[in-house]
């Protein structure tokens, strides 16, 4: 698929870091609801860092995280999902052949919704120079099979202590100056070619406008389980609640 070819669709869901790990795994509910048509849309868009550790290569980042791929996988036959893959899970488009996946490096992600122009991006693919080089080394086939064999012989002390790491950060906090970061990162020349810009990685749940773009970053499904949804009159903030058994 092109990006030219990329319509979205009304009623559309975007769900972004969900970094779903033994310390988030409400992901899972959300999938379910989804299976069971209690949440129903025509087209699910993953945002990125929808799972913690999730490296295509690494066997045991899969093996940990297979009952949430395979409802993925199972989703995908009757829902088109678009998978934008973020700084946390990577190199997955053989785990989810289904999937319309999009690499770092094909993002910002250029789709139409009726008459708009709208970018999609997890949201780190314009950091600084050295951590550019960084996530590119870290997704070279050849660099994650060597890490996985280091893992394996390692007895998982790579992804042990990642997930360590991964225990004691601090992701739902707000960002001060966001909105002045964000111009200073994206600028408002580059913003003025979109209708709508959408993305991720920060956490920050937070929406304004720059000329005739309103750029919104997403909720952190990790930090209170909520997803946007959207509409002919904009994206419209949902909040899941996990059914009472």
């Amino acid at each position: 698929m092109s990006h030219s070819e990329i319509k979205l669709l009304e009623g559309a869901i975007f769900l972004s870091d969900a970094h779903y790990s033994f310390k988030h795994t409400v992901l899972l509910d959300f999938l379910k609801a989804l299976r069971a048509q209690e949440i129903q849309t025509p087209q699910l868009i993953l945002m990125g860092d929808v799972f913690d550790l999730l490296f295509g290569g690494i066997s045991t980042t899969i093996a940990r995280n297979q009952e949430a791929i395979d409802l993925i996988n199972t989703l995908s036959d009757n829902i088109e999902i678009l998978y934008l893959e973020g700084n946390h899970d990577f190199n997955v488009i053989s785990i989810f052949p289904g999937v319309e996946v999009f690499t770092l490096q094909q993002q910002p992600l250029v789709a139409q919704f009726k008459e708009q122009r709208v970018a999609l991006a997890h949201g780190d693919f314009k950091g600084p120079a050295l951590y550019r080089f960084y996530t590119a080394l870290i997704r070279k086939s050849w660099v994650l099979k060597i890490l996985n064999v280091i893992n394996t012989i390692g007895r998982g002390f790579i992804i042990k202590r990642l997930d360590s790491r991964l225990e004691h950060k601090k992701e739902c906090r707000e960002i001060a100056g966001f909105e002045a970061l964000t111009l200073e990162r994206l600028t408002v020349e580059y913003l003025k070619d979109f209708d709508l810009f959408i993305e991720g990685h920060f956490h920050q749940d937070s929406s304004f406008n720059v000329g005739s773009c309103l750029y919104t970053n997403l909720p952190a499904f990790a930090c209170s389980p909520s997803y946007m949804r959207l509409t002919t009159t904009g994206l419209i903030s949902e909040t899941f609640v996990k059914a009472e058994v």
